[in-house]
């Protein structure tokens, strides 16, 4: 399978909210999803087909304006999984976020995906905190 990514690449509400879903497990959420990617993202990394033209992945990266970026929603379709789509989307992401002057890169995971973000993608790790809100 050959896969084009792109940063900021076209994108549809109607394809990443079904990505979103098959990628989560949850049931569609239908909204303005691309909208809030273009007023609150500094970019996101779409992976296509290069045949077919189907998304099959996509990662958003917030910011805070200046030397932060943060990696959200890292997301693959279950067909594509285990051949090195998300290693390669957050891979671009860090590129898109270093040419915007950024210093950092963060993400926040659940235990399991550990491995992927420490070992496969080279991230270090550090405390946080988080609040309910």
């Amino acid at each position: 399978m050959t896969i084009d990514y792109l940063w900021r690449g076209p994108l549809t509400d109607p394809e990443l909210d079904t990505l979103h879903a098959e990628g989560f497990g949850h049931p569609g959420e239908p909204g303005d999803r691309i909208g809030r990617l273009e007023r609150h993202s500094l970019g996101w990394v779409t992976a296509r087909r290069t045949t077919g033209d189907a998304l099959v992945g996509f990662v958003n990266l917030a910011w805070d304006g200046g030397a932060h970026a943060f990696l959200l929603d890292t997301v693959v379709a279950p067909d594509a999984r285990r051949q090195g789509v998300a290693t390669r989307l957050v891979a671009e992401a860090a590129d898109g976020a270093r040419a915007a002057g950024c210093t950092w890169l963060h993400v926040d995971y659940e235990p399991h995906l550990r491995p992927f973000y420490l070992d496969a993608c080279g991230l270090r790790p550090t405390d946080a905190g988080l609040l309910a809100l």
